[in-house]
C-alpha cells in the first residue's frame, strides 16, 4: 500500500502525538520521584533522592513486593503447565468440541476483572468454605496467566506445523525423543515468552487480587493503591512506580527477544 508524501508526513504526525500521549505521564512519574516538594509541583522545586532512601527502607513496600514475586511465579508455573497442556491438545488433535474447548479458554481474560474477581470470590468463600489467602491469590491470577501461555504456545505451534515431528518419527525417534529433540526445542522462545508476559501480567494484576487476598495479603499493586493518598508515603508511592516504569522494559525487551521465528532455533 503506498502513501503520498503528505499521508506519510501525515502518519508521521500521528506517530509522534501517539507516543507523546502514551509517554509524558510516564515521564512524569520518574521526574516526581526525584522532585524536592511532597505535592508534586510541576515544574519541580528542587533536586532529592531522599524519597529513594525512604523506600528502599519500607518494609512494607519489601513485603508485599516478595508476596508479589510469589504470586507471579507460582501462576506462570501453573499457567506453564495446563496452557501448554491444552494447546497442544487443542492444535495437535482433532475431538468433539475443540472450538468450544478453546473459546471457554481465552474467555477469562475477555471477562471484566471485577466480573472474574466476584466469581472466584464466590466459589472460594460460599461453594468451597475457603479463607482467603495467598493460595487462593495464586489460583485467582493463574486463570488468566493460562490465557497468555496457550495464545502464545498456540500460535508457535500453528506456525510450526507437525512436519518435522513426523519425519523425526518416521525416523525411529520416540514421542519423547521428539519432544525433547525436535518440538521443545521450537517451542522455547514462545515458552519463555508466554511465562514472561505471564508473570508480568500477574504482577500488575489488582481487581482479582482485591477479590481473593482477604485481609492477610498485601501484593504490591494493593500496597500501592492503599498508600496513593497518603500525603506521607505519595513520595515513596512515586519511586516504587519509577522503579517499576523502568524495570517493565526489561520483560518487554525479553518476549521480543526470545518470542521470535522458530526457525532459528537450533533442532
Amino acid at each position: 500500500m503506498m502513501f503520498s508524501r503528505n499521508g506519510i508526513r501525515a502518519l508521521r504526525i500521528w506517530t509522534a502525538v501517539v507516543l507523546v500521549f502514551l509517554y509524558i505521564p510516564l515521564l512524569l512519574v520518574l521526574i516526581n520521584a526525584f522532585n524536592a516538594s511532597r505535592t508534586f509541583a510541576f515544574p519541580p522545586t528542587g533536586f532529592t533522592l531522599a524519597w529513594w532512601a525512604d523506600a528502599a527502607r519500607s518494609p512494607g513496600m519489601w513485603h508485599a513486593l516478595a508476596n508479589s514475586v510469589v504470586v507471579g511465579l507460582a501462576a506462570t508455573a501453573i499457567a506453564l503447565v495446563l496452557g501448554t497442556m491444552i494447546a497442544f491438545a487443542v492444535q495437535r488433535h482433532r475431538f468433539f468440541g475443540r472450538t468450544t474447548v478453546s473459546f471457554l479458554v481465552v474467555l477469562p481474560i475477555t471477562l471484566p476483572g471485577i466480573v472474574t474477581g466476584i466469581a472466584l470470590n464466590a466459589t472460594f468463600t460460599s461453594a468451597l468454605g475457603l479463607m482467603l489467602g495467598m493460595a487462593t491469590v495464586i489460583i485467582g491470577h493463574a486463570t488468566f496467566c493460562i490465557v497468555i501461555v496457550f495464545n502464545n504456545t498456540q500460535a508457535r505451534l500453528r506456525q510450526m506445523g507437525s512436519s518435522l515431528q513426523d519425519a523425526s518419527a518416521d525416523l525411529g525417534a520416540s514421542s519423547w525423543q521428539t519432544f525433547r529433540f525436535v518440538t521443545f526445542p521450537m517451542m522455547r522462545g514462545a515458552l519463555l515468552a508466554g511465562a514472561i508476559l505471564a508473570f508480568a501480567l500477574s504482577f500488575d494484576e489488582i481487581v482479582v487480587t482485591t477479590f481473593t487476598a482477604g485481609p492477610t495479603v498485601q501484593t504490591l499493586p494493593i500496597w500501592i493503591f492503599s498508600n496513593l493518598f497518603r500525603p506521607n508515603q505519595a513520595p515513596v508511592i512515586n519511586v516504587v512506580a519509577a522503579a517499576l516504569t523502568v524495570l517493565a522494559i526489561i520483560p518487554v525487551w525479553l518476549a521480543g527477544r526470545f518470542g521470535g521465528d522458530p526457525a532459528g532455533a537450533r533442532v
